[in-house]
């Protein structure tokens, strides 16, 4: 069984795995701060995206520290005061779970749901929910079945589908060759393993899935994963299932020579708004200095690698986490390596290419600024960018003198914007609306179309989906301005 490739600080993650399964500026309108160092106590190596709430904070997880080193669910301003909502391991034989998943999904219902690697009633992983009040209560343990048959080790986190359930992967366990599955679980915790990977010949339907889904606009969910497939050395796969479990395989990594389409994808994918996927390869693309790609995928499988890391040496490399599309039409992400000060690095990339980068993190005396992001900033609703490394801040915190990571901003001057949970619904679905100042609101509209609203805080509105509204962009207007949402609201 191929062993998980997470960067250097999780070696004893991937050999267990392998046993388990076989403040700073650089110019007037960029200004970078570290909002907060993590120091075990609070916890250790946060490597996820993180989420905003709708309260206007932002919540993440750190993979160790806390209470019982076994990680952290932790609450952060976006002034930077950091709580630590829940640490894991807290119940006997870690029935809450240890080593919490990637990221964290806020559910129409106002909870926060995720995963943990390890721990629970079987020791397969659970899946959690988490209240805003933060109590922690785990839904579903993995490995209840025979064999694991419905899944082990969800690394990933989950996402909420437009109708409610949610969906998400595990890396280990199935009715293959334990290389993985597909799960559609709802709130209350009943799940259905909706595909098993290594159910093809050779695994040419990949195997070993790292990251969380992404529903597209019609209706079906798109992933990647790390290894399988039929490119050069199983180099993964990018794949489309549908929420009834309709599966197939858009693209194999490694197909063109000395895989300069890029190799082992561990990021989730994005949906731009041109309607195409763009994601990034951790390994491949030829680049000099180093190693990955960003690259962009139609719906029907025809990729495009868009850059090669390394090709020069501060252009940064081994980009492990995703991207986000910003309100400027950009992409931002983040490569674990490499960049102007080698600790990796904050780039912008267009649609077309052209990639930019942004800051080089270890500029500071000691990493003091953080080290090795592992996955994409988020834009806040304030247009600031928000985001966590892995390493640096209080080097002594760990016997390698590395650093428990950090929690830093990147303001590129970008307006604020609304969002909208879901992005999708019917004629009278409520929805929720997060943003900034919106406390004294005077009307919300769905392209256009007005609609009734309620103001519950000065970051939350909730609205319903007005009659006749056709899909478009949600505007809220305030003594401010008019701020609209950053993706359109697609009308069912």
């Amino acid at each position: 069984m191929n062993m998980m490739r997470h960067p250097g600080f999780l070696q004893p993650v991937r050999i267990l795995l392998a046993l388990c399964i076989a403040s700073a500026t650089s110019s007037p309108a960029q200004i970078f701060t570290t909002l907060a160092t993590f120091d075990f106590t609070n916890g250790d190596a946060p490597f996820g995206p993180l989420v905003q709430g709708t309260d206007g904070n932002f919540y993440g997880t750190t993979y160790g520290g806390g209470k019982g080193n076994s990680g952290t669910l932790f609450k952060i301003t976006p002034a930077g005061a950091v709580t630590t909502v829940h640490s894991f391991c807290a119940k006997r034989n870690c029935a809450d779970g240890s080593l919490p998943g990637v990221s964290l999904v806020q559910g129409t219902d106002g909870n926060f749901y995720g995963t943990t690697l390890l721990g629970g009633k079987n020791a397969g992983g659970t899946v959690f929910k988490l209240t805003a009040k933060g109590k922690l209560t785990t839904i579903y343990n993995f490995c209840s079945q025979p064999n694991c048959t419905d899944g082990d080790r969800p690394l990933a986190g989950i996402v909420q589908g437009a109708d409610g359930a949610l969906y998400g992967t595990t890396a280990a366990g199935g009715t293959g060759q334990s290389a993985g599955t597909v799960f559609r679980i709802t709130t209350k915790g009943n799940l259905i393993t909706l595909y098993s990977f290594c159910s093809q010949q050779n695994c040419a339907d990949g195997q070993e899935p790292l990251a969380a889904l992404a529903q597209a606009t019609d209706g079906s969910f798109y992933g990647t994963t790390q290894y399988g497939g039929v490119g050069a050395g199983q180099s993964g796969t990018i794949f489309k299932i549908t929420s009834e479990g309709a599966f197939s395989t858009l693209y194999s990594f490694c197909s063109q020579p000395n895989c300069a389409d890029g190799s082992f994808p561990e990021a989730p994918l994005v949906q731009g708004a041109d309607g195409n996927f763009y994601g990034t390869t951790q390994e491949g693309g030829n680049g000099t200095f180093g190693g990955g790609t960003v690259f962009k995928v139609s719906p029907s499988g025809a990729l495009t690698t868009l850059h090669m890391f390394g090709t020069q040496p501060s252009d940064g490399s081994t980009p492990v986490g995703g991207l986000v599309q910003a309100t400027d039409g950009n992409f931002y992400g983040t490569t674990s390596l490499g960049g102007s000060a080698l600790g990796g690095e904050i780039f912008s990339i267009n649609p077309q290419g052209t990639l930019t980068n942004l800051y080089g993190f270890c500029s500071q005396p000691n990493c003091a600024d953080g080290s090795s992001p592992y996955d994409s900033p988020v834009q806040g609703t304030n247009g600031t960018f928000y985001g966590l490394t892995a390493r640096g801040g209080v080097i002594s915190c760990d016997p390698d003198n590395a650093g428990c990571g950090t929690v830093f901003s990147l303001s590129l001057g970008l307006r604020p914007f609304v969002e909208t949970r879901p992005t999708s619904g019917k004629a009278g679905k409520k929805v929720i609306v997060l943003g900034t100042n919106l406390t004294g609101a005077t009307g919300v509209s769905f392209n256009g179309t007005a609609a009734t609203f309620n103001v519950i805080s000065s970051t939350e509105i909730t609205a319903k989906v007005p009659k006749h509204a056709t899909t478009g962009l949600v505007t809220v207007t305030t003594p401010d301005g008019n701020f609209a949402s950053n993706v359109p609201f697609i009308i069912q």
